[in-house]
């Protein structure tokens, strides 16, 4: 499996980004998929996924600003980042996995939960100055 992320980028507070997620090698429509972000000095948080039946999760900190779609068509995964803020600046990745990885409910958490089991991209940059 490989994921090649884009759509990274300086921009400022109140500001918009739309990350790009191309996804090759998955041969089963069950899997998860979601973006997490690691700033400078934190660990590795989640910011939102979506299930194979469309469904979606966000982190509380991202609720009503970020937008997370999917095309399968061109085998692509979305971020739209809406008024972006300066905590927001970190490395995004996208990841990826068999539905089957996850034993909790929300898919967010379910993903955070078992990353290193997770096919990750190598991430894009995000910088949001106030």
């Amino acid at each position: 499996v490989q994921l090649v992320e884009s759509g990274g980028g300086s921009v400022q507070s109140g500001g918009s980004l739309r990350l790009s997620c191309v996804v090759s090698g998955i041969t089963s429509s069950s899997v998860c998929m979601g973006w997490f972000r690691q700033g400078p000095g934190n660990a590795r948080e989640g910011v939102a996924a979506i299930d194979s039946d469309g469904s979606v999760s966000y982190a509380d900190s991202v609720k009503g600003r970020f937008t997370i779609s999917q095309d399968k068509s061109v085998n692509t995964l979305y971020l739209q980042m809406d008024n972006l803020k300066p905590e927001d600046t970190a490395m995004y990745y996208c990841a990826t996995g068999s539905r089957d990885l996850l034993f909790l409910d929300d898919i967010l958490l379910g993903m955070t939960t078992v990353q290193a089991l997770l096919d990750w991209g190598q991430g894009t940059q995000v910088t949001v100055s106030s």
